[in-house]
């Protein structure tokens, strides 16, 4: 896709900017921007409108103040062409016409109220003064120069195949000098800019085909692959993140299960939605999972990881909260370290979904230089299902009153659901949807939220 061209400067008014009422002393007003008063001028012969039959200079000047498209003619005698007059677009309004005899006026007269350009293909490109072997290499230099506008390529009328060939390079069509009138040329300018837009619509929408493609690829690669391959836990994720049109924001997760058949589950955040704090919480699943299969746990796994944080963080405000769980082989005790993190939620039956101890929650991640982060021991049982969550899922508002869900609006809402008989994905699904209605649209944080359970 070509590069976008820098927005240009306004064209001063003596250089042939809009084409105002006349003034009494034969010029034409402008009002001036800073102080709105309408000050004279003289005409430029550079810009024009096309005149209707028998219209008066005054009723020109005018009509030119409610013209909806603008054309730039690029050819080396344009005073001389015939083409000019009786431009009308679809409304029957005047299409104001710029005129440029090179590539350099034309840059000069380019802005954004251009809509599109007549080019003489028969100019020189730059550095071409005495000709070249590219017979079209002064419009792929209007195309680089212009890649948003139409453009119209005017030929003569032995000269059609070089016509069609700009078509294929890029312009919009083609005119034959000789075969044109002031109709022709409005329907062919009017079809220009609409074709152009349609172009444009179209490789937007394909592009963002290919965008969404690529960040279906780029997420699988950048979220987790849970390693649960021998337990009979079974395992669900969710996750959404804040900032629109992101891959990943600062929320991370991660389960892995050791060859001694522990099954370990984490899940974090990094304070910030940015792309500095989504790269920063890849670094830190990937650096748990390392520490993790390597036989750390608990404290010293914490700790480790905040070290890891440390050299990694691009501020030194920047901080992670952190859960983690390591659940026996047996499936029926968990041993549990909170960071500055909420704790997870427990679902057993016969009994109401609640939350796990807080009592000994450490600090987040890189808030204290020597932290300790104690392990607590959980009893399972042998029927359970465990909900990890980040805040995102309890700090949304609820409804017009601007109060948060909390902690015990999330219980109360996963209650309700397993009671309605949902499980799994399908409860986490649900639960990340009414968050978001509750608060009234898209969450502003991120949310990861993933579900590990065992049958009895």
């Amino acid at each position: 896709m070509p590069a976008p061209v820098p927005r240009q400067r306004a064209i001063p008014a003596a250089e042939g900017g809009q084409a105002p009422a006349a003034a009494p002393n034969g010029g034409s007003a402008q009002d001036s921007p800073e102080t709105g008063v309408t000050a004279a001028r003289p005409a430029d012969p550079s810009e024009h409108t096309a005149d209707r039959p028998g219209a008066t200079p005054e009723r020109t000047g005018t009509a030119a103040a409610a013209t909806n498209l603008t054309l730039l003619l690029i050819e080396d005698d344009p005073g001389g062409s015939p083409i000019v007059p009786d431009l009308l677009d679809q409304s029957g309004k005047p299409i104001r016409v710029r005129t440029a005899r090179n590539l350099t006026e034309a840059g000069r007269l380019l802005t954004d109220d251009v809509h599109c350009i007549l080019l003489d293909l028969a100019l020189p490109a730059p550095g071409r003064a005495g000709g070249g072997d590219d017979e079209l290499a002064v419009l792929k230099h209007v195309l680089e120069l212009a890649p948003r506008h139409a453009v119209l390529a005017l030929t003569g009328a032995d000269d059609a195949e070089r016509g069609a060939a700009a078509v294929r390079v890029g312009a919009q069509d083609y005119l034959v000098r000789d075969e044109l009138d002031g109709r022709l040329l409005s329907r062919a300018i009017r079809y220009a800019v609409e074709r152009k837009r349609s172009d444009s619509a179209e490789r937007r929408l394909a592009e963002g085909r290919v965008r969404a493609q690529e960040n279906r690829r780029l997420e699988r690669g950048l979220l987790p692959t849970p390693l649960l391959d021998g337990s009979p836990l079974r395992f669900a994720a969710r996750y959404r993140p804040g900032r629109s049109r992101a891959l990943l924001g600062g929320d991370f997760y991660d389960v892995v299960r050791t060859p001694d058949g522990t099954v370990h589950a984490m899940i974090g955040d990094v304070c910030g939605h940015g792309p500095d704090e989504a790269a920063l919480g890849v670094e830190l699943r990937i650096a748990w999972r390392a520490l993790t299969l390597a036989g750390l746990c608990g404290d010293r796994l914490l700790g480790t990881l905040q070290e890891v944080l440390e050299h990694e963080r691009s501020d030194d405000e920047i901080f992670a909260t952190l859960c983690t769980v390591d659940i026996a082989p047996d499936g029926r005790q968990a041993g549990l370290c909170l960071a500055g993190h909420p704790s997870p939620l427990l679902v057993r039956p016969g009994a109401p979904a609640r939350l796990l101890p807080y009592d000994d929650n450490g600090p987040a991640l890189g808030m204290l230089p020597g932290s300790r982060w104690p392990r607590m021991q959980v009893d399972l049982g042998a029927e359970w299902g465990l909900m990890l969550y980040t805040d995102g899922l309890i700090e949304g508002r609820v409804g017009d009153t601007g109060e948060r869900l909390g902690q015990d609006g999330m219980v109360e809402m996963i209650r309700r659901q397993l009671s309605e008989g949902l499980r799994g994905e399908e409860l986490l699904r649900a639960a990340v949807h009414e968050v978001r209605a509750l608060n009234g649209g898209e969450l502003t944080d991120d949310v990861a939220v993933l579900l590990l359970d065992r049958a009895g």
